[in-house]
């Protein structure tokens, strides 16, 4: 037999490229139950849990970036708890007035606009002519009174496509409130 089974790096992709003779004494040197279901099995397993570290590394870079804001800035608030409770694709932090200092990947993936682009604009940009008027005034309400605000809001992506997007916006502060972080996901 020409394949060795210590130079091939997984057994089910190196089994199904077998013939069917080799294939059976592979079977029958090492006792391969149902080996024929079992590389999609296995590569969906695999792809699943491969997707999910990806997720959690991303997210644990964004808590790290929010971190050295925040000892930047000397915040307070317990973010550890934040990210732990909310749900998101795509975060944004502005300063007191609303205009963005950072903003993650998944800002541009979900709204289609670039970091450079979407820095020191205020989130106003993204909304458009369904844009509610009443829960623009009370994001606002609340912002004023340095207030969280969760809701749903449609935004507009760069193609100008309408979406609904669930945000939560938590103020950042120290002695007081010097920053708003947003986090948000498209909802349908």
């Amino acid at each position: 037999m020409k394949h060795k089974l210590a130079d091939m790096m997984c057994l089910d992709i190196f089994t199904s490229q077998l013939a069917y003779d080799d294939y059976q004494y592979i079977e029958a040197q090492i006792g391969i139950p149902n080996a024929k279901a079992m590389p999609m099995l296995s590569w969906d397993l695999f792809i699943d849990d491969h997707y999910d570290r990806l997720q959690q590394a991303r997210k644990r870079i964004e808590l790290q970036q929010v971190l050295s804001f925040a000892k930047k800035f000397k915040w307070k608030n317990d973010l550890d708890l934040a990210f732990s409770e909310n749900d998101y694709e795509a975060l944004i932090i502005t300063d007191k007035d609303q205009n963005i200092i950072w903003v993650n990947d998944g800002f541009t993936t979900m709204t289609g606009y670039s970091k450079k682009f979407a820095i020191n604009k205020t989130p106003r940009f993204l909304q458009g002519k369904d844009t509610s008027i009443a829960t623009k005034k009370e994001v606002k309400e609340q912002l004023i009174k340095a207030q969280p605000f969760k809701g749903v809001i449609t935004n507009y992506r760069k193609d100008h496509t309408a979406y609904n997007c669930e945000v939560k916006i938590i103020p950042l502060y120290s002695e007081h409130t010097t920053h708003f972080i947003a986090f948000e996901k498209q909802i349908i």
